[in-house]
């Protein structure tokens, strides 16, 4: 595949139409086989996997703001990832998995520290190759995580790719917070707020439950929620310690960065330049697609173009041995 290759069909105009249109086209959800793993601190987290062939590498997948398994693009990448005969799975945030669990905490976009170990269990499972993907908010961690590994640190994943993350928690909860945007921080808060509710009732006190009801923009819910939760002191500080942007040019690991340049969660002009990147980081920009999106062919559409341009990548980063197999 040829690299931003991507052209939005000319049916589906628009940052908007592309962005909300893959929720009505999901697709079938694919048979996944669940397993639960206690974290270290006492918690849990669930993994969705489609099984695939023996000696075949494997690909995580975590997820955007309150996604899950059954996200439209969880659906596309672990079909296409079973297509090839790979193994794939969908790592669950905590709380995630339609299980509330067990801690006060929950997830968050600077996540790296769970996302370390999970690959690093995932890498113990005698795969010949793991890969990561991360969309949105767990392209963000990912990131993150990738641009913490220190210089003599084994990564247990051999390539990346980010798919639409906000690497610019600022800039993403600022274009989030006014006019037409305002449907997709409304979108999270319908789900958001219940938890919230929820998650006071079993831990009274450790935020501001008037607040966080009364929150009508993702900044609002941080820094009532999601803030305290996660030991920051507020929104501004969360977004600040947690957005990968700047951390990029410390990265190592073979990575893809995929974003449209209308992807209505980030202005473009917080995209980093090509100049600014390490050799290791493959920027590639595309005019059109929206978040999460890059619907393409004719109506009603398809979502493959963006798990296709994914395992790309991923194969370009294979063992010699596993593509003599």
């Amino acid at each position: 595949m040829t690299p931003c290759d991507y052209r939005a069909p000319a049916w589906l105009p628009g940052a908007h139409a592309q962005t909300i249109w893959p929720l009505l086209i999901r697709g079938p959800l694919p048979s996944y086989r669940r397993e639960r793993w206690e974290t270290p601190d006492g918690d849990f987290i669930d993994l969705d996997w489609v099984d695939g062939e023996r000696g075949k590498p494997c690909v995580a997948l975590f997820h955007g703001l309150e996604g899950s398994s059954r996200s439209h693009y969880a659906r596309r990448l672990m079909q296409a990832a079973r297509e090839r005969g790979w193994h794939g799975v969908v790592v669950h945030f905590r709380g995630c998995s339609g299980e509330a669990n067990r801690l006060a905490r929950a997830y968050h976009s600077g996540d790296s520290t769970e996302i370390d170990w999970v690959l690093r269990r995932l890498d113990a499972g005698g795969f010949p190759a793991l890969f990561a993907a991360g969309v949105s908010l767990g392209g963000n961690a990912l990131l993150k995580w990738a641009a913490e590994l220190g210089a003599d640190d084994k990564s247990p994943a051999m390539a990346i790719a980010a798919i639409s993350a906000p690497l610019d928690l600022a800039a993403a909860n600022k274009a989030l917070s006014s006019g037409f945007n305002l449907i997709y921080a409304r979108h999270f808060l319908r789900t958001l707020i219940p938890a919230a509710r929820e998650k006071y009732r079993r831990f009274p006190g450790r935020f501001d439950i008037r607040r966080a009801l009364a929150a009508k923009t993702l900044r609002d819910f941080d820094d009532a929620v999601t803030a305290p939760l996660h030991g920051f002191a507020g929104a501004d500080d969360y977004y600040a310690r947690s957005s990968a942007g700047p951390l990029l040019g410390t990265i190592r690991l073979p990575t893809l960065l995929l974003h449209a340049l209308n992807d209505p969660f980030l202005p473009a002009a917080a995209l980093p330049c090509r100049e600014q990147l390490p050799p290791s980081l493959t920027l590639e920009l595309t005019e059109h697609g929206g978040h999460v999106g890059f619907v393409h062919g004719a109506p009603p559409g398809r979502l493959d173009w963006m798990p296709r341009r994914v395992l790309a990548h991923f194969a370009q980063h294979l063992p010699a041995a596993v593509h003599m197999r």
